[in-house]
């Protein structure tokens, strides 16, 4: 992706993270270990790796760029699947601008009423309900509550 798209021409996140401790039971078994071999007595182990524990369907990565760099980012995907283990799904999103949760229809109509604010990397969509007393005079949506779109 940097190299066919250039650093700046990308966001990836990362989903999922390795906060789970492998562990092992170290048993000997040579010769004159029968001493030191005490079985299932006392069998937590030392810390061995981590991994991530994830579910079926679960996202692992999300990469947000233009739609001109869209081709370069399904291939570094599809390259990157084979360092994971299982199936892994490339899934072109029909979301827009970034990680929200709106399409393209809607959010390029909700910018023109101007109930768009920028947060970030995601975008919130300003509600209309609460008290007139915290509302601009003229201004028809308040800035603090989030409306969900149904």
């Amino acid at each position: 992706m940097t190299k066919n798209a250039g650093k700046d021409a990308f966001h990836l996140r990362v989903w999922v993270h390795p906060f789970h401790v492998l562990r092992i039971n170290k048993m000997l078994s040579c010769a004159g270990a029968d001493r030191l071999q005490t079985g299932m007595r006392g069998a937590f182990g030392k810390p061995q790796g981590t991994c991530a524990r994830v579910d079926i369907g679960q996202v692992l990565l999300s990469v947000r760029c233009k739609e001109s760099n869209a081709n370069h980012a399904e291939e570094a995907l599809h390259r990157a699947k084979f360092k994971f283990p299982g199936r892994q799904k490339i899934i072109r999103s029909r979301k827009w601008y970034g990680f929200t949760k709106f399409t393209r229809a809607e959010y390029l109509k909700y910018k023109s009423e101007g109930r768009i604010a920028p947060d970030g990397v995601n975008a919130k969509l300003l509600g209309v309900h609460g008290p007139l007393s915290k509302r601009a005079p003229g201004k028809g949506f308040l800035a603090e509550n989030i409306q969900a779109s149904a």
